[in-house]
């Protein structure tokens, strides 16, 4: 077992109480997560915390190194700051900064989701953004309100040219995933709404000819 590796584990023995850590490689080396939360990175063998607030005086009291990754050939730091020796003796410590790190990291994943845009959203882009704003849906939980089918409708009836992809897009970016993801059963009901709203405005065309 190589040094990151025994970290990993030891690490993981030592914040049972966080709940269950899982690793999987990042930043060149290991991120640590609980409910796929990342608080902390093992690099070459040695622990980091990912900085929060509430643990900034600490850092700065401490002088924790931070850890610095190559891009592109140029040091680059990372807001993740080495377990000296002493903290990581320190049993109980070590615990509660690892805790203030994942509630601090959980804060964060709840401010970008507030905070995001339709085009961040699996399959969508910044075009299809534009094209949403353009019928009334400005923000992720509008999208989310109105649903797939009753977005689309909103598209269609400005661009006729609208196809299944882009219903499949919409209840994937919903979804959280890739279009192509999507459950056979989801695709296939909207296949089947699709099919029929598709008839149905063919034969409105052919009233209005």
């Amino acid at each position: 077992m190589n040094k990151s590796k025994r970290m990993i584990e030891e690490a993981k023995q030592r914040l049972i109480p966080l709940g269950e850590v899982k690793s999987r490689t990042q930043f060149g080396g290991y991120c640590l997560a609980v409910e796929k939360t990342v608080f902390a990175v093992v690099a070459e063998g040695e622990l980091y915390l990912r900085a929060c607030e509430q643990v900034q005086p600490y850092i700065a009291e401490r002088k924790m190194k931070p850890l610095s990754m190559k891009k592109r050939g140029i040091p680059v730091e990372l807001n993740y700051f080495q377990v000296d020796g002493a903290l990581w003796s320190d049993g109980e410590q070590l615990l509660a900064l690892s805790q203030l790190c994942l509630q601090g990291a959980r804060r964060q994943q709840q401010e970008r989701k507030k905070n995001r845009r339709l085009k961040d959203l699996p399959n969508l882009g910044i075009r299809m953004e534009t094209l949403l704003r353009q019928v009334g849906i400005n923000t992720v939980e509008m999208l989310i309100q109105k649903g797939a089918k009753r977005s689309w409708l909103l598209l269609h009836d400005c661009n006729e040219n609208l196809g299944l992809s882009v219903l499949f897009a919409l209840q994937g970016a919903i979804d959280g995933r890739h279009y192509a993801a999507l459950p056979s059963e989801v695709k296939e009901d909207l296949r089947i709404w699709f099919q029929y709203n598709a008839l149905r405005d063919r034969k409105k065309r052919s009233d209005r000819d």
